[in-house]
């Protein structure tokens, strides 16, 4: 009886011993002093021991490991592919060893967390099945997938106020993109910002000693706005709120070491001003906006930092402006709009002696944008100053230096159009169109003396050179060649087209043909609807994406559809409550007039987009399941309803807006159109092979919705490659986890185009 009991605890102890390595287990290596986070994943399922790994700073996640051996308090874990090995034995609640790849022999210590990692960590695809997607991107091509997506060695050049710094982002072996900024009189170079694991989202200059940067925390869109010296020091965390979205809004020159900021720190749901001291750190905050239900969603503040308005949304789909009495101090209702109506103060007249007049975009008697001159306090147009009768003007530029005159106008037509109107932006630009011909030429930054400007020079072959122009000596330098790599005579051309749609509406749209298809060839075609859906539209110029297809020998077609911005109000509103309907006959339409051109072959045509464009993707699958051999659906809605309910606390305001734009759901017979037009709930009429790709933090399309759709059609039967990076949200911004999609999405193409 003792022996019976003694073999009984000596199995429960054994027992006992081995599920302790059973969970998620995290630990860190320091390789040449970079600090590598790994993580194990390990389980046990009738008394067999399975394991993957995750490497969160590559990108790569469920990473299979072949052999999982548990002996008492040790374990190996070994994936014999990679050359990875480790050992380890349990100690005091951790699991303390050795890591082992390419000779290397590195000390690693697990410890245990509760893993959280956002959906349903069973779907996605491992590393080898993704592999193996890849490896159907066979031929003797020019160009790889780094070609064209490795982020540029150099790029992100700024001048500093005084003109005496130029910064610039330089990326190192390890894909970390670094600000340095060089002293131009001496050639001085210092690294200022260092980009370590999060990505560094947006930077620039606050005054001549000061510069500023974003970062939130992979991809989930709570910026922080942080401060640092030209030197590298007094580096400050200028926003240190925990899930706060912060923006800059205006950086006050006259006040070199203050800026405007908005952010919902006092409410998730709504955006407040502040006045940040970029030295300090401290905050002031300007106005309080505190009714949630009709919220102020814009601030007008003046050179100055002086708020002297502001717009509302009233009952959620008007908008109300506010301005200020310079008389009185009050704030008077100015005018009220719908929602989708503009009037946009472009920026106050300040060459002028009336402090009430304003140049304003507006399109409130007119189908298109306009720019106007307009007196706030008597609530009149002034002067009509420019518009264009096709498409919405979007844009006009002033001169601090030579007393706020205007020195452009700017439009989107086919391409992106300036018009020069001071001497000084006539004279460059006239210059820039004899130094380089047949390409398109913007001045994108510039000293506060307009002494040393940059200039980037780009076309739909052309990735971007930028070049440093000297106002004095009227001479061009060159600066830098943002792909070298990519030679213009070998990428493809992108032809702007327009069509008439079933219902007779003009359509514009691109296509980018590769060489085949110009020498008479019928080639293979993606079609790749644009994001948003509403206000967005996609443009002329290189597109890495299109180029690379093209360099596989696939046309690229890109339709600007209904709902698109730049063609004015109606055919805007002309998409409203036509999401997954006649948007996506617009797609069809275009893909009808690039067969009827004879580039393409019908019977190999492919969907691919992201945010909507993934969405259309499905609707396209569902809608005209005969029409495309298979489709790419990336951080794409598939189910409205859950979409609807999963928005960022920051976008419940505009609740009734989305309602006017997609679906009223509260509405039963609008409810029926937005079931019938979600693709998760009309699986069964998907025919055609899918790719999902999903960014695990994403805050506008949760993970739910790729989940979804994977799920539903996987239980249908379909195999479906599912990519997730759960250090990512709205689109992948790490370089490495770009190429791995892109080169996933390539071999998908050719496993399904080119049998």
């Amino acid at each position: 009886m003792k022996t019976k009991n003694l073999i009984i605890l000596l199995l429960m102890s054994i027992t006992t011993q081995a599920q302790q390595f059973v969970g998620d287990w995290k630990g860190e290596l320091d390789v040449q002093g970079m600090k590598l986070e790994i993580i194990f994943h390990i389980a046990q399922k009738d008394n067999v021991y399975t394991s993957t790994m995750d490497v969160p700073m590559q990108g790569a996640s469920g990473v299979a490991i072949d052999k999982t051996e548990v002996n008492n308090n040790a374990i190996t874990l070994k994936a014999q592919q990679m050359g990875i090995e480790f050992g380890g034995a349990f100690k005091n609640g951790q699991i303390v060893g050795e890591f082992r790849q390419g000779g290397m022999n590195l000390p690693l210590t697990l410890s245990s967390f509760e893993n959280k990692l956002p959906g349903n960590t069973a779907l996605p695809s491992s590393k080898q099945e993704l592999d193996m997607l890849k490896a159907y991107d066979k031929g003797n091509f020019s160009y790889s997938v780094s070609d064209y997506f490795a982020k540029p060695k150099a790029s992100g050049f700024q001048l500093s106020p005084n003109g005496k710094y130029m910064s610039y982002r330089e990326k190192d072996e390890n894909n970390k993109r670094h600000v340095y900024v060089k002293e131009l009189a001496t050639g001085n170079i210092k690294k200022v910002i260092e980009e370590k694991e999060e990505l560094l989202r947006g930077y620039g200059w606050i005054n001549d000693e000061r510069l500023f940067f974003s970062m939130d925390k992979g991809g989930d869109e709570n910026y922080h706005i942080y401060g640092v010296n030209i030197d590298g020091n007094n580096l400050k965390d200028l926003t240190p709120f925990d899930g706060v979205q912060a923006s800059i809004d205006n950086i006050l020159k006259e006040q070199k070491d203050y800026i405007i900021v908005s952010m919902n720190k006092n409410n998730k749901q709504v955006f407040e001003p502040f006045k940040l001291n970029i030295v300090t750190g401290e905050l002031v905050q300007l106005y309080k906006n505190e009714d949630v239900a009709n919220p102020i969603q814009g601030y007008e503040f003046d050179k100055d930092g002086n708020l002297r308005g502001f717009s509302k949304l009233a009952n959620g789909v008007q908008n109300e402006m506010y301005y200020k009495d310079n008389k009185t101090g009050e704030f008077n209702l100015l005018l009220t709009t719908n929602w989708d109506d503009t009037f946009s103060i472009i920026s106050f007249n300040y060459a002028s002696k009336n402090k009430d007049e304003a140049y304003v975009l507006t399109n409130l008697d007119s189908d298109k944008t306009r720019v106007v001159l307009y007196d706030l306090a008597a609530k009149k147009v002034l002067k009509e100053i420019f518009s264009n009768p096709t498409f919405d003007v979007n844009g006009l530029k002033l001169a601090r230096k030579r007393n706020y005159e205007i020195d452009n106008f700017s439009y989107e037509g086919e391409k992106y159009e300036i018009i020069p109107v001071s001497k000084l932006y006539k004279d460059i630009y006239g210059q820039m169109k004899k130094e380089f011909p047949n390409k398109e030429a913007y001045i994108v930054d510039y000293d506060d003396n307009e002494t040393q400007f940059l200039v980037v020079v780009q076309s739909d072959k052309l990735y971007g050179t930028y070049y440093q122009y000297d106002a004095k000596t009227k001479k061009f330098k060159l600066l830098y060649d943002l792909m070298p790599q990519l030679k213009e005579a070998d990428m493809a051309e992108m032809r702007p087209i327009q069509f008439k749609s079933r219902d007779g509406k003009t359509i514009y749209g691109y296509i980018t043909l590769p060489k085949e298809a110009l020498q008479g060839k019928k080639v293979p075609l993606i079609v790749n609807p644009h994001g948003g859906p509403q206000g967005v539209r996609d443009s002329w110029g290189f597109n890495p994406e299109t180029q690379l297809f093209a360099s596989r020998g696939y046309a690229t077609l890109q339709v600007n559809f209904r709902i698109s911005g730049g063609y004015g109000k109606e055919f805007l509103q002309a998409g409203f409550k036509q999401i997954g309907r006649k948007l996506m006959d617009d797609v069809e339409d275009g893909v009808a007039y690039a067969i009827e051109q004879g580039w393409v072959d019908k019977d190999k045509i492919a969907i691919y987009g992201g945010s909507h464009g993934g969405y259309a993707t499905l609707m396209g699958l569902v809608k005209t399941p005969d029409l495309y051999a298979c489709g790419v659906n990336y951080v794409g809605v598939s189910n409205i309803f859950t979409f609807f309910d999963s928005f960022p606390e920051y976008w419940k305001p505009y609740k009734e807006i989305v309602k006017q734009i997609w679906y009223d759901l509260d509405n039963p017979e609008e409810a029926a159109i937005a079931k019938e037009v979600s693709p998760v709930f009309q699986i069964n009429k998907i025919k055609k092979p899918l790719f999902v790709i999903q960014g695990a933090n994403d805050p506008r399309v949760n993970i739910s919705e790729s989940d979804q759709i994977v799920t539903g059609l996987r239980a249908k039967g379909f195999e479906v490659p599912y990519m997730v990076k759960y250090d990512e949200g709205h689109g992948f911004g790490k370089e490495e986890n770009s190429i791995d999609m892109y080169e996933a999405t390539l071999g998908f193409l050719a496993k399904n185009l080119k049998k």
